[in-house]
């Protein structure tokens, strides 16, 4: 319960601070595009409440199956809804030929899982039972909407600071007096890695906590640990069609292979050599 409640407060965080962002870039215009600022950030607060888990699909271009076309997805599925008392959710299949998976949603009535052809391609099903596990585990939690809305914040910054290097390069504004060109060349540089903080900071103790509720939720760490094991393997030679800005809510980064600035500094998920070591020592089972 106290879980949920420190979830729902990061939520209402999350999206206050994304109003505030959206009146602060619109600033940069003058009083014009403060009025704008205003109009588009009710539009986009509402939206990536409601429609969050509908962008993170649409990025990793998945589509929805029914259980005569992977009928031990469906079965596994049904067995941890059972385990969990949670409703059933939507079941997706992406493209991207890198082992990985996610859950989205605003609640567990609205909720989404999606794995990716890679990870039925490489994985036994008796190791996707153990990611299946952890992606419930993140709807019973109650944090997929912490991390969707996380992922649509990020998309937005990102947005939001490539309109800032159009308007600088191109001009903007009602009237030159009305922009602000240090603020642009400010917003360019430091949204990224604002975009890149926040997901750090929303999944690292996210994918922690879902481990050690899959275990306990099917009462073996193990089948979890080897996912995880392959998962990072692969993670590093197959390269993955996620959009970085929802990568904090796969399982395993699928950026890993990227070549990127900072990489130590800024990665969005915990080290997985510490995530299966927790899994086989047994510390799942331990009161909190």
């Amino acid at each position: 319960m106290l879980h949920n409640v420190r979830n729902t407060a990061k939520t209402t965080v999350l999206l206050a601070g994304l109003a505030g962002l959206i009146l602060w870039i619109g600033s940069f215009w003058g009083q014009g595009g403060l009025t704008i600022a205003v109009v588009l950030g009710l539009a986009l607060v509402g939206g990536s409440y409601w429609f969050s888990d509908k962008l993170a699909i649409r990025s990793a271009r998945a589509q929805e199956v029914q259980p005569h076309q992977l009928p031990d997805y469906w079965r596994i599925m049904g067995e941890l809804t059972t385990l969990s008392g949670l409703p059933m959710p939507r079941l997706y299949v992406s493209p991207d030929p890198q082992p990985n998976a996610f859950a989205t949603g605003r609640n567990p009535r609205n909720a989404a899982v999606c794995v990716t052809e890679g990870l039925i391609r490489h994985l036994s099903w008796y190791e996707i039972r153990g990611v299946l596990a952890h992606e419930m585990a993140h709807i019973r939690n109650r944090d997929i909407l912490i991390g969707s809305v996380a992922a649509a914040v990020a998309t937005i910054i990102t947005f939001a600071a490539r309109m800032a290097q159009f308007a600088l390069i191109f001009g903007g504004g009602s009237r030159d007096g009305d922009r602000n060109p240090l603020g642009e060349i400010l917003l360019i540089f430091l949204a990224p890695i604002a975009a890149m903080l926040l997901q750090m900071a929303i999944s690292r103790s996210r994918e922690y906590q879902a481990d050690r509720t899959a275990a306990r939720l099917i009462g073996d760490g193990e089948p979890l640990a080897r996912a995880l094991e392959k998962l990072d393997s692969a993670s590093k030679t197959v390269p993955s069609l996620a959009d970085p800005n929802q990568a904090q809510m796969y399982i395993a980064n699928p950026l890993a292979s990227r070549r990127m600035g900072f990489k130590g500094l800024f990665t969005t998920h915990p080290p997985m050599e510490e995530r299966i070591r927790r899994l086989r020592d047994g510390s799942w089972q331990e009161a909190i």
